[in-house]
């Protein structure tokens, strides 16, 4: 096997790569990659069960699963399916004519008999990483996934949240769904000043496969032009919304809108992990007290745990003016971090949430709404220079 490292081209992108399963050259194969310049190597798992964690929050281009079956690991590609839409090739060993014939029929990227010259196998996961990237080519899926997230209460995360979405859709001209996945305790409705009929619940327990006519009838309009698909009414309809339910309205809502954000429960669990699987951009609600400081300290730890990549993260800084003893300065030391955005303290907000009316649309002036559409500016998708059909991502080209 050729294990000879190759210079990247300064062109093309590290796919990033995640080996599952095993099988005979398995080994080797995963020692060339570790160190080939155009793969970015996650990491690997024999069990499957191990694999999870990495699979549901990798953002990965390519799962690289070896078997030592003949026939088609059905249960094994349904584990790995219920966890990243990520391509799948198959690594196998030996004898594997049947194996070959029925990959045809299922969904698979590639299926490759080992031992496999490493440039072979390269240019197999090159080849599967983009047709994976196809989905976002103009009339399929396009939308952009915004997650908002803080580990911990009272940081003003689901008004960042709201007061995004709303100048997203309003001042960028953009389509934007405002999506609560607080389950349990969900005020995005509130703070929008909504009395919605329907829910998520309503719509991941209504029959019939979800498509984007579908979800068009379970949103609520929003007099910004923003939709929002408020969380459950009681807190018991919470555990309805399943990961594998969660994963299907996201890449439907992808089809719909420009913009998807979400508003989050302060927990890493299954509908928050699934949701950072398809995440763009995470933006990481701070604010100016050490409970939250060490909170935070360990939402990134956990982050980089489950191979979230660093460069997706922004770390908003709230109330950022606020008197307490305490500098941004000394935020961005204690978390080894830069803040990306500083949103200031501003007596507008509070009026605006007991209004039930976003500040952004409220106040448009005030220092918070500034920021707050600042911020909206920076995430929305923008045409390139002289390319309308490209896109990109605070300033860099995607």
């Amino acid at each position: 096997m050729n294990v000879e490292t190759t210079m990247l081209p300064e062109t093309r992108e590290r796919v990033r790569v995640f080996v599952t399963g095993d099988c005979e050259g398995l080994p080797e194969l995963r020692q060339a990659l570790e160190r080939h310049m155009e793969i970015d190597f996650v990491g690997a798992a024999t069990a499957l069960g191990e694999a999870a964690p990495t699979l549901r929050g990798g953002h990965l281009g390519v799962v690289l699963h070896g078997t030592r079956a003949s026939t088609l690991p059905q249960t094994e590609l349904a584990s790995i399916r219920e966890h990243t839409s990520a391509p799948v090739i198959l690594l196998a060993s030996g004898e594997a004519s049947m194996l070959l014939e029925q990959a045809l029929e299922a969904d698979i990227a590639d299926v490759l008999l080992l031992p496999q010259m490493t440039e072979n196998v390269i240019f197999a996961i090159r080849k599967a990483g983009h047709s994976g990237r196809r989905s976002n080519a103009p009339g399929a899926r396009r939308g952009r996934i915004v997650t908002v997230f803080s580990p911990k209460g009272g940081t003003g995360k689901t008004v960042i949240a709201t007061n995004t979405a709303a100048s997203v859709a309003k001042y960028e001209g953009k389509k934007a769904l405002l999506l609560d996945l607080d389950l349990q305790f969900g005020d995005a409705a509130i703070m929008l000043g909504i009395e919605p009929e329907k829910t998520i619940y309503d719509l991941v327990v209504a029959p019939g496969e979800l498509d984007t006519e579908k979800l068009a009838g379970y949103v609520t309009r929003h007099a910004s032009g923003l939709d929002i698909l408020p969380a459950p009414l009681r807190p018991e309809d919470a555990e309805l919304v399943t990961e594998a339910k969660l994963g299907q309205l996201l890449e439907v809502a992808k089809q719909s809108y420009d913009v998807i954000v979400v508003d989050t429960s302060p927990f890493f669990h299954g509908p928050m992990l699934a949701t950072l699987d398809r995440t763009d951009e995470l933006l990481l609600v701070c604010s100016l007290d050490v409970p939250t400081l060490k909170n935070v300290r360990l939402a990134l730890q956990t982050l980089e745990l489950l191979s979230f990549p660093d460069d997706r993260v922004r770390l908003v800084l709230n109330r950022a003016n606020s008197k307490v003893g305490m500098k941004p300065g000394e935020v961005e030391s204690a978390l080894q971090v830069k803040v990306r955005f500083s949103v200031p303290s501003d007596r507008a907000v509070p009026i605006a949430v007991n209004r039930g009316n976003p500040a952004v649309l409220a106040d448009a002036r005030a220092d918070f709404s500034k920021a707050v559409r600042e911020m909206a500016g920076a995430i929305v998708p923008a045409e390139a220079d002289g390319d309308k059909g490209s896109r990109r991502w605070f300033g860099k080209a995607a």
